[in-house]
């Protein structure tokens, strides 16, 4: 299945006219069985897609909530090989959802870009997205994704020019990454009617799907988005719910999917015609 399940899903919610809801959360935070329940909780609160975080000791893109995020993954013994083990296991019970890692290049050289590609396709993984590899750079990468099928997704950010742009869409595949932001993860988030010029540039430019993310936290925000963009990627929002029900001594599965859902609720209803809601 590999991308052909991302463009699948995307294919199919086009259909729907709606945005795709990507819910972000990092690997083995808390510890990998509770991070297993909290990816299949999180797709019966309605994620169309996943982003699953691989920890690295030194997140350069991400605000403080993933930062401490990845130190619990990495105190709990998560590794780049258990996140492929958690991805196996997350495809025993769930064969459809897209999933997609991000993170950074420095575990991806240390096990090998071959290896990597082949652990990744697998084990299940549809996607990735390596936050520190430009373009330039990632063609030995592209090669052994390619080989396995997997996509290589691309971040574009406001500042990402049209020349900039092309170079962007080669190689690219299942979607585009939009950062609203120029600041890291969860610093908080373009307007949508900033974003959406943006938005459409980027789809042109690709032909792809286009999801916006970083800093999207509130269902309002995450609706006004829905409107404009293909998917909205809400991470913080997720890693900090964790954070709270560990600190509440809560479990932290239900507090996640409790977030997760009110999240996926207003993207789903974000285009809804509101004559159609009251039957006009």
């Amino acid at each position: 299945m590999t991308v052909r399940r991302i463009d699948e899903r995307f294919a199919a919610l086009a259909r729907e006219n709606r945005a795709a809801f990507v819910a972000y959360v990092m690997a083995g935070d808390p510890d990998a069985e509770t991070s297993l329940a909290i990816l299949h909780g999180l797709v019966g609160a309605g994620a169309d897609l996943l982003e699953v975080g691989f920890p690295f000791s030194d997140p350069m893109a991400e605000g403080p909530p993933i930062q401490r995020a990845t130190r619990r993954a990495l105190d709990s013994g998560m590794t780049l090989l258990g996140v492929f083990d958690l991805v196996r296991r997350f495809r025993e019970r769930d064969a459809d959802t897209p999933l997609i890692l991000m993170g950074y290049t420095n575990p991806l050289a240390s096990m090998g870009l071959k290896t990597f590609a082949t652990q990744a396709g697998r084990s299940g993984v549809d996607g990735v997205i390596v936050v520190d590899c430009p373009p330039e750079e990632a063609a030995p990468l592209a090669d052994e994704l390619d080989l396995e099928r997997v996509a290589l997704i691309r971040l574009a950010t406001p500042t990402t020019d049209d020349a900039r742009l092309a170079v962007v869409a080669a190689r690219t595949s299942g979607f585009v990454y939009y950062v609203s932001v120029a600041g890291v993860t969860g610093a908080g988030t373009g307007q949508a009617a900033a974003v959406a010029p943006a938005v459409a540039r980027v789809r042109q430019a690709c032909g792809l799907p286009v999801a916006v993310g970083f800093g999207i936290r509130h269902g309002a925000q995450a609706a006004e988005i829905a409107r404009i963009a293909d998917a909205v990627v809400v991470g913080s929002a997720l890693v900090e719910a964790i954070a709270q029900a560990l600190a509440q001594n809560r479990d932290p599965v239900s507090k996640v999917v409790e977030t997760a859902t009110t999240l996926a609720k207003s993207v789903r209803s974000a285009r809804v015609d509101p004559r159609r809601m009251r039957g006009g």
